[in-house]
């Protein structure tokens, strides 16, 4: 199993709590930097220019230029940075991103968002397409970001994006067993799916239980097979909460999970954002209401208990096929240490598997 979490760049990752850090870039490089000697393989570095986990007036890093910092300041952790193509040109973007991977030495990723927030793109003065325009737009920028990593000059015209003689150089760094950085998407779809098995490298889901994960990759591995492409890889989110005892871990979650305000209707400011998301997202399981406390459904895989507890979960996943969590934790620092130490590089040996 390869670890990763969310860099921290609206400061903290719970909507209904406060006293978390600040999202500033000393809080973010200090603890990617520290991620490094801890063991996490990956971060990813969420894009939205409205912070939708605290409210849309409180601070949110930028993505992309967050991530060149970290890429000259980092050594060997892999920088998972969320890309909306609605809010890049796709060649200018090519143009960025290689650059940003020479600067890494290679450990640039990609994560493909087909935009759900139209009141982040209005704000922005920004095109927001429907559902499955989304995605349409996606497969042409994904076509075009190709091209321009692998061929020396590129004519495109397509319903979206027009290039003439477009030229990138340098190109990102290449080798044998990754030609171009990783492209990750997730989505539940059927025009996402389709997608996302035929451009990019891996498939991230939200978190959920092993058996429901068993069968996504299930379908995932025949549609990739469909298109006689090489496995990919297999991501999901998780909320991570370890405890010395059981008890402990279930006071942590109580703590985390009571939204203020919401039964007086008076719920905290995030809360229409979520709301908003819901009613423009093709799920194919309900949400419920409590799952707004902690994001991307974090709490379904049931990564919250002892050292015992968490490490057993993991095993389930991987015997699902799963190779990435993606981890949430609070306050993040803190909670970093303890699931490394006790999770991720525990004294004790992990079970044999036959």
């Amino acid at each position: 199993m390869r670890y990763g979490y969310w860099a921290p760049v609206f400061g903290g990752w719970l909507r209904n709590v406060d006293g978390e850090r600040e999202a500033s870039w000393e809080n973010a490089s200090r603890l990617v930097k520290r991620s490094e000697a801890l063991g996490y393989d990956l971060t990813l570095i969420a894009e939205l220019n409205l912070n939708d986990i605290k409210g849309i007036e409180a601070p949110a890093l930028d993505a992309w230029s967050t991530a060149a910092a970290l890429a000259a300041v980092t050594e060997t952790i892999e920088l998972m940075v969320a890309v909306r193509p609605n809010f890049h040109q796709p060649a200018l973007f090519a143009k960025q991103a290689a650059n940003i991977d020479r600067i890494s030495g290679g450990r640039l990723a990609l994560n493909v968002v087909s935009s759900w927030w139209a009141k982040e793109a209005e704000s922005y003065g920004l095109q927001f397409d429907q559902h499955d325009d989304r995605y349409a737009r996606t497969t042409e920028w994904l076509q075009v970001l190709d091209r321009l990593w692998t061929e020396k000059r590129v004519d495109f015209e397509g319903r979206y994006y027009t290039l003439k003689d477009a030229i990138v150089e340098p190109k990102p760094t290449s080798s044998p067993e990754r030609p171009r950085p990783v492209i990750y998407a997730g989505g539940e779809s059927e025009a996402a799916k389709t997608l996302i098995a035929r451009y990019c490298d891996a498939y991230v889901m939200h978190g959920d239980e092993p058996e429901h994960i068993a069968a996504k990759i299930a379908d995932m591995r025949t549609r990739r097979e469909a298109f006689g492409l090489p496995p990919m890889q297999y991501g999901m989110a998780g909320y991570a909460i370890v405890r010395d005892t059981d008890a402990e871990a279930m006071r942590e979650l109580e703590r985390i999970t009571t939204i203020p305000g919401l039964a007086e209707g008076a719920p905290p400011a995030g809360f229409a954002n979520f709301d908003q998301w819901l009613s423009g997202t093709e799920l194919e399981r309900e949400l419920k209401i409590r799952e707004y406390s902690v994001s991307n459904r974090g709490l379904r895989p049931g990564f919250v208990g002892t050292p015992e507890t968490v490490r057993d979960r993991m095993e389930a996943f991987e015997d699902a096929g799963l190779d990435l969590v993606l981890l949430q934790m609070s306050p993040q620092e803190e909670e970093m240490e303890r699931f490394s130490a006790k999770v991720i590089r525990p004294s004790q040996p992990r079970r044999l598997r036959s």
